[in-house]
This record gives structure tokens, sequence and C-alpha cells, in this order.
């Protein structure tokens, strides 16, 4: 089952928590920045997502949605 990750950029802080719970390790921080001048996370493979969500629990701004397709 594939997995779709949505990251709300522009509310994100770049904090990197998402980052350190990731168990397949398939997050990053962008290069650019966002609005606020923050550097956004991203996900790397999405195909490598297992839907755990523990980056979405961990978000202290509730910015990522895992959908399963």
């Amino acid at each position: 089952m594939a997995m779709h990750l949505t990251f709300r950029k522009e509310r994100c802080k770049g904090c990197g928590l998402c980052i350190t719970v990731c168990p397949k390790q398939i997050l990053a921080l962008e290069e650019g920045t966002n609005i606020k001048g923050y550097r956004p996370a991203s996900c790397t493979d999405e195909s490598l997502c297992i839907g755990c969500a523990s980056c979405a629990r961990i978000c202290p701004d509730s910015i990522i949605t895992i959908e399963k397709d």
C-alpha cells in the first residue's frame, strides 16, 4: 500500500523533530527557505514510507498529513 505525505511547508519551522523519529530516514530539511525564512522538512523518497505516522505525531505544528493510497 502506497503512502502519500503532505507537508504544509509554509508553516514548517524546520525544527527537525520529524527527521529524528523517522525509522526509514527518508525526511530531510530542504535547501531553500519558506516564506518565514525556515528550511522546511520534506520526504526524500515517498515510496519507502511505511505509514507509521511518527513524524506527524511529533510535529509541534501539525504540518504533516499521511494518507494511504
